[in-house]
């Protein structure tokens, strides 16, 4: 449970908590008599907010609109209780009671309550409570001016505590007043720039940290942000493996931001990841990016953030099919017009909207509300983030009827309601998230329909059986060729040429006025009642992106990763296999094989190390190294193998003399993986332990351990290892039992990016095509192909069992072994399999492709090792 439940999601959307005092509240005059709650009074600019310490009792909130009266009491007798403090009201809220997320309860009733402080002064936190009181009877421009001033008063009282920095003789360079903004959330503070770091102090004490720090050498991007229709905003990303790897900041005015950003761009510890959106554009076009990484990027480039539900990321409806039993991804009808906007789509009401437009006068508006602004994210994503919904509604949910109940019913609104053009958000096609926006899995109560039926999970199309399904199905319609050679249409609508002026006339596509960048400028609005007004406008009625294109966009040439240049256009021509021999050696599942010239060597669960030769036809050695399973071996010479034990320990065997020449702890835990690379002379070892080692002397008697090279930590258990090298450098790539892949720079011995692409265990990792991807494999059957230059997963396939090995030839087949000894066969070039064979009874734990003997050896929990000859196809 957390600390507290008292967050400022339970003010109004914008609202200022300054601090809270240590109290108790009762109804009586008394401190031992009545309903007696011990917890803490939260201060607010438009309420205060009682948070009892016993979670089963509720918070209490009172608006400072709704006190009739604020007054010390003053005690009649000289024994009586002094530092109290009545507050009487004629009506109050609690919520959360016994930290339930359910609607609000409105209390109508005149009451007194009695708030007796612990340590502070009733006379001091009276004048703070009256003064706002009094602010509460203005109307809303004045009431925000007043609050601002109060707040001026008390940020100047503010000064930042050195004492929370890295090192408190730090220079500070630079020290402003800032807002950290989360959804519907403003965090005031103070930001301190040192010549490493970043430096945020939260105003008041409801951040979980006292102080934020990013340091400049972890930031990987950096964003100019507009924040309501103004260009103050600052969003910052770190590295992953960076304690905040982000962080939201608004400034006073534009000149701050910028003077941030230009500190920050030109100090030499920043090392930013750019991309140039033609770059990514081209990746896109050529099927290096997906469609929803490319969707997602152009949401960042366009100022829409998560943080920000004015602008949180759009996506569009691509599937107009709800309504069958199966969507059928290859007829054209399944998919929507993405030519048009929502509001385009239906030419009756088009025509009706038409009509009242012709009849305006300027500025015109063709539709009268928007297809993003925070009541329709929340819409969607009530279900998932309900306490964001109460705030922004005040404290209560939409009705039952009008809630999102039906993805079908929804999108019929969508097409033919006069005030309804939304598009989707995110969520619609992000399967690593489980679909749990659309589940009801905080189990709120959130009513009952007309029918009597209750709100609870949302209502699938026919053709999805669950949610992870529909969001699956979704992506796959979002990736498919249809919506890849039309995606250029929406882009064009959204963020480019069509979004503005002219174009976006011709294309039926022109919302209200305020709702575009540039269209009005708030700091020359001087009148406080017209500036408010177009701050609730902005703030309700949603904001156009970021205009990113003037032209019109292009489109998608192909879905697929192109070919290889060193494959001169020639065409891929599948491989045949053949089973040519079956060796039975090992008592228990073999877990690892090679092959050396003539000689076939594998280890396995029952400890022993076994030697065959093909050309005799027989066994050759056939040692037990350790009481313990093997899991891997690797040849680090012609006539040295290496193996790993789960007894933490690295064997080396010489097959020759049939001796064991030397054997060194490696590890912390069992030795998972091993890799030798021939052109370095360099073993690299990985461990339970979430350790990777290089070692540079092995075969040197004695000095495998002085031979440490490298050494890199992980979080979970090591899976896999590969290589690549990028010009001249050599890099480590690791998997690890937490779904990730680390990218380690082998020179600098630092982690270059990692990525967390699965949601199970990784098994295999293998180097493909030009070298800037890597096929990756799962436990939970999961296949993908990720761009390394971009860190995007660019292919993704659900296998029906886990590929617990791969092995890649280093043009364009990869191989694949399968939980169920299945051998797959992979096109890399198209991304299609072209062959699968029942190779063995159990699962395939090891591919070894000898090049020059033109063999595929696979290993098997079967207790074989089968040899398959290549056959290329003519």
């Amino acid at each position: 449970m957390n600390r507290s439940r008292f967050s400022m999601l339970v003010l109004e959307p914008g609202e200022i908590y300054f601090e809270d005092f240590s109290c108790i509240m009762n109804t009586q005059e008394s401190k031992t008599l009545g309903q007696v709650r011990n917890g803490h009074l939260k201060l607010c600019s438009k309420s205060l907010v009682f948070e009892p310490t016993e979670w089963i009792y509720p918070l209490t909130k009172f608006h400072f609109k709704d006190c009739c009266d604020i007054s010390i009491v003053k005690p009649m007798y000289e024994n009586d209780i002094k530092n109290v403090i009545k507050v009487n009201i004629k009506q109050y809220s609690e919520m959360l009671e016994q930290n339930i997320v359910a609607p609000y309860k409105f209390k109508y009733e005149n009451k007194d309550f009695y708030f007796f402080f612990d340590f502070a002064s009733a006379e001091e936190c009276l004048y703070q409570m009256q003064q706002l009181q009094r602010a509460s009877t203005l109307h809303a421009p004045e009431h925000n001016s007043m609050v601002a001033t109060i707040l001026h008063s008390r940020y100047m009282r503010m000064v930042f505590d050195p004492v929370m920095m890295e090192d408190f003789t730090e220079e500070i360079i630079c020290e402003l007043q800032v807002e950290k903004i989360s959804p519907l959330v403003r965090h005031q503070g103070k930001l301190a720039l040192t010549p490493s770091t970043l430096y945020f102090q939260p105003f008041s004490n409801i951040e979980n940290s006292p102080i934020f720090k990013l340091k400049m050498e972890k930031m990987r991007k950096i964003y100019k942000r507009r924040f309501l229709l103004r260009q103050v905003g600052l969003e910052i990303y770190g590295g992953e493996e960076s304690t905040v790897s982000h962080i939201y900041l608004t400034f006073p005015c534009e000149e701050d931001r910028d003077r941030i950003y230009r500190i920050l761009e030109e100090s030499p510890y920043v090392q930013l990841d750019r991309v140039h959106v033609e770059e990514m554009t081209l990746q896109w076009q050529n099927g290096i990016v997906s469609n929803y990484d490319y969707l997602i990027y152009l949401n960042c480039l366009a100022d829409r953030s998560k943080n920000d539900l004015t602008q949180y990321p759009v996506f569009p409806w691509v599937v107009a099919d709800y309504s069958s039993e199966k969507l059928d991804l290859t007829n054209s009808d399944t998919f929507r017009d993405l030519s048009k906007p929502m509001g385009a789509l239906n030419p009756e009401r088009l025509e009706k909207l038409k009509e009242r437009y012709n009849e305006m006068n300027e500025p015109k508006f063709l539709y009268g509300s928007h297809y993003s602004a925070p009541g329709l994210v929340l819409f969607y994503l009530v279900r998932k983030y309900p306490r964001y919904m109460l705030c922004l509604q005040n404290g209560k949910f939409d009705h039952p009827d009008r809630m999102f109940n039906s993805v079908r019913d929804v999108y019929n609104n969508c097409l033919n309601n006069m005030s309804d053009f939304k598009e989707l958000v995110p969520e619609f096609y992000d399967t690593s998230a489980k679909a749990d926006f659309l589940v009801n899995k905080h189990e709120i109560d959130f009513g009952e329909r007309y029918d009597g039926s209750k709100v609870n999970n949302v209502t699938l199309p026919p053709w999805a059986s669950s949610p992870e399904e529909f969001v699956s199905t979704l992506r796959e319609a979002l990736e498919s060729d249809f919506v890849s050679r039309h995606l250029h249409l929406w882009i064009d609508l959204i963020f480019g040429y069509k979004q503005r002026g002219e174009e976006a006339v011709k294309a039926n596509n022109v919302f209200h006025h305020v709702c575009y960048e540039g269209s009005v400028d708030l700091e020359r609005v001087y009148d406080m009642n017209d500036r408010h007004a177009l701050e609730v406008q902005i703030m309700e009625f949603g904001q156009v992106p970021k205009q990113l294109f003037t032209k019109p966009h292009v489109r998608k040439v192909t879905p697929q990763i192109p070919k290889l240049l060193s494959q001169g256009g020639s065409e891929f021509r599948p491989v045949q296999i053949k089973c040519i021999d079956t060796i039975r050696l090992h008592k228990e599942a073999v877990t690892c094989v090679l092959r050396q010239g003539s000689k076939i060597i594998s280890v396995g669960k029952d400890g022993t190390l076994k030697v065959y030769d093909l050309g005799q036809g027989k066994q050759m050695r056939s040692v037990v190294l350790c009481s313990t399973p093997l899991s891997s071996c690797v040849m680090v010479d012609e006539h040295t193998v290496a193996a790993g034990s789960w007894d933490n320990e690295i064997y080396l065997y010489n097959v020759e003399y049939g001796r064991v020449v030397e054997s060194f702890r490696a590890h912390d835990d069992s030795v998972s993986c091993l890799l030798w690379l021939i052109k370095e002379r360099l073993l690299i070892s990985g461990g339970w332990d979430g350790v990777v080692r290089v070692w540079g002397s092995v075969g040197k008697i004695g000095q495998a351990l002085r031979g440490l090279k490298a050494e890199f930590d992980h979080d979970g258990k090591i899976t896999a290892v590969t290589y690549r090298y990028r010009r001249f450098e050599l890099d480590i790539i690791t998997g690890t039992s937490d779904g990730e892949v680390f990218i380690w720079d082998f020179t600098s011995k630092e982690l270059m990016n990692k990525v967390r692409i699965h949601s199970s265990p990784v098994c295999g990792v293998s180097l493909v095509l030009s070298g800037d991807s890597i096929v990756t494999t799962s436990e939970d059957g999961d296949v993908y192909v990720t761009d390394l230059s971009v860190l995007h997963s660019v292919y993704h396939k659900r296998m029906s069992a886990a590929m617990l090995s791969l092995c890649w030839d280093g043009c364009s087949t990869l191989w694949l072994g399968g939980s169920a000894g299945t051998l797959m066969q992979w096109n890399m070039i198209t991304v299609t399999q072209v062959d699968q064979q029942n190779a063995h009874n159990d699962s395939i734990t090891s591919l070894h492709l000898d090049v020059d003997s033109k063999t595929l050896i696979s290993a098997s929990k079967d207790k074989t090792v089968k040899i398959w000859q290549l056959i290329q196809s003519s």
